[in-house]
């Protein structure tokens, strides 16, 4: 029977031994990556886009735009859109994949997880198996669809799918799906409310004006309040 690697168990959701030696060096190589790219100054532009087309693949041709430092663990398993969006100090541990649809804005600091381990510590912890010692761990893929917008500080945890123009509010820790159009906001991140046509600001017109950007809502309450 053909052996089954360890970075398509671990890719795949399934407990892999993260001790393995072949994992390990393609960890140790993708951290060599993440500090090459890191470390490209930003008016080195063509130099930088390559070094990150290296360490995320999947970026070829997408217009991925990444303000550093930016930390993966694999950068092969994630997977964007067109015209994605990632600030400063994001971390994207990418042990199951990790997919970002279509015009995705990630704010600053933002942290998205896949890792996942038991519950109870002699199952959690390095051990002696029958074939050998293993660190035992799985992971759970994230999705975030097209045009959504997780804002600064947010941590999106393993197994979420976040619905297409959702909106996660700062420091806003996601645990279960989120669902389209909506605002997110806490910790745990619950459903405020939904994105509807109130929310609509006219930036063209409100920039040719020379005005202060305000929504439908919240002009309608500011004449309730006259």
């Amino acid at each position: 029977m053909e052996e089954i690697k360890e970075f398509d168990r671990m890719s795949a959701g399934k407990f892999y031994n993260a001790c393995d030696p072949e994992l390990g060096k393609q960890h140790v190589a993708t951290m060599t990556l993440c500090q090459k790219f890191n470390s490209i100054p930003f008016d080195q532009e063509e130099e930088k886009n390559k070094a990150k087309e290296q360490l995320i693949p999947s970026s070829v041709g997408k217009n991925l735009g990444i303000f550093t430092p930016f930390y993966c663990e694999y950068g092969v398993n994630i997977e964007v859109g067109q015209n994605c969006f990632v600030n400063y100090n994001c971390t994207f541990l990418d042990v199951a994949k990790i997919k970002l649809g279509n015009g995705v804005w990630i704010g600053a600091n933002v942290t998205i997880a896949t890792p996942n381990h038991p519950y109870i510590p002699e199952e959690r912890l390095e051990a002696d198996y029958p074939d050998g010692h293993h660190d035992l761990e799985y992971a759970k893929a994230i999705t975030i669809k097209d045009n959504c917008w997780i804002c600064s500080s947010a941590t999106i945890v393993g197994g979420v799918t976040i619905g297409e123009g959702a909106i996660v509010a700062a420091g806003a820790v996601v645990t279960s799906d989120v669902p389209a159009n909506s605002i997110v906001a806490g910790v745990p991140a619950k459903v405020i409310r939904q994105i509807d046509e109130k929310d609509r600001m006219h930036p063209w017109e409100t920039y040719v004006a020379n005005e202060l950007p305000l929504s439908d809502r919240k002009k309608e309450n500011r004449k309730k309040l006259q």
